[in-house]
């Protein structure tokens, strides 16, 4: 499937109009909420897998830490999205030749499916009945994956 020509419309579109013609609403609401949203995801990846593998909050229930951080961790997603779409629409031809672009494409959709798949399913239940190695497994390939969508999306601005 050819995606050059929506890439070509999306940077015609009205949120591309306004993302390259009104440089202070992009560097609003686009960055600095993107911005702002990637510190929430991030810490509540970082809360819940450090959790798990029993490196802090101790005290705490990993079950209600992982509960309470998932609703953080949806909103902040949510306002990833839709900042992100804002933004590449403004600049989306220069997005589709940009290799870098198209790795964090990638690695954000295997994170956002190991999410909902197999992270948020396993840790609904009861985390007593779950062997520990995978806890600890599923709480290190969780860091790796987000790690890989954080490291790709800055070298989209190195590129």
């Amino acid at each position: 499937m050819e995606l050059l020509p929506f890439f070509e419309w999306a940077e015609t579109s009205f949120l591309g109009y306004i993302g390259k013609t009104y440089g202070g609403v992009y560097a609003t609401f686009g960055q600095s909420i993107h911005l702002m949203s990637l510190a929430v995801l991030g810490g509540t990846v970082l809360v819940t897998d450090l959790r798990l593998l029993g490196v802090i909050m101790k005290d705490v229930p990993s079950e209600v830490v992982a509960d309470q951080a998932h609703k953080w961790f949806r909103i902040a997603l949510a306002f990833i999205l839709a900042t992100g779409i804002f933004m590449a629409a403004a600049v989306a031809q220069r997005m589709y030749y940009n290799d870098f672009f198209w790795a964090k494409m990638s690695a954000l959709l295997v994170g956002i499916i190991f999410v909902f798949a197999i992270k948020r399913p396993l840790l609904k239940g009861n985390h007593a009945d779950i062997q520990p190695w995978l806890l600890k497994l599923v709480a290190v390939a969780s860091i790796l994956i987000w790690f890989s969508v954080a490291a790709t999306g800055r070298w989209i601005g190195f590129s």
